[in-house]
């Protein structure tokens, strides 16, 4: 008997970092709210969620400063948040909370940041359909000279993620594992500062642009 959707997303997770206390921004960015050109608003993590959803309706979101605050300012929820004790200590101590908190039939896990609105949703679909066709080989957004999220980590990389330290992404795990590299359109639209909030939340607005959300 074939596998049914529900199953396929157990084996393809995905996980939405959003753990970070966003001191360079100066306030929670995940609950900056943005809205398209019909009117409809939603925050940034609502945004991340839906890119999720694009990926795997087994959407995880890591979380760890302001929470439980963006829990409730939240509209689209995940089907499980995953707290991190110790987000202090950067993006490795996220990661490591996501993949621990993943059951052992999983065969990879997708990684979405929650301050990239802008990612092409065609591009994730691909994403999606690649690490399912190939799901030993690490894909990775191609951002020039480095492999970078949004990304499909194979459970063969996992132990090298969970070695990470301090404030390093998996990028360095990616490279060396030779990840295949796909352009995603709006990588490079993170929300730092107040100005690439501005600048991306005008881009949202002029566009339309809206990303997937969950159903049900």
């Amino acid at each position: 008997m074939a596998a049914s959707v529900h199953d396929r997303d157990q084996d393809f997770p995905a996980l939405v970092l959003a753990a970070g206390a966003s001191s360079r921004f100066g306030r929670p960015k995940a609950m900056l709210t943005v809205s398209n050109q019909g009117g409809v608003s939603h925050s940034l993590l609502d945004c991340a969620i839906g890119q999720g959803r694009v990926l795997s309706r087994n959407v995880r979101v890591v979380c760890g400063a302001w929470y439980p605050l963006i829990r409730f300012r939240c509209r689209a929820q995940p089907c499980r948040w995953v707290r991190v004790a110790d987000w202090q200590e950067g993006m490795a101590a996220s990661l490591a909370a996501g993949i621990r908190s993943l059951g052992p039939h999983a065969k990879g896990v997708f990684v979405l940041l929650g301050d990239q609105p802008l990612l092409d949703p065609q591009a994730l679909e691909i994403l999606g359909e690649t690490a399912r066709s190939f799901p030993g080989q690490a894909v990775a957004a191609d951002y020039g000279r480095h492999p970078g999220v949004p990304a499909y980590l194979p459970r063969k990389l996992w132990s090298d993620v969970l070695a990470l330290k301090g404030d390093r992404g998996a990028g360095s795990v990616l490279a060396e594992a030779d990840a295949t590299r796909l352009y995603i359109p709006g990588v490079h639209d993170d929300v730092d500062t107040p100005e690439d909030w501005c600048r991306i939340r005008n881009a949202v607005t002029r566009t339309g642009q809206r990303a997937r959300q969950p159903q049900g």
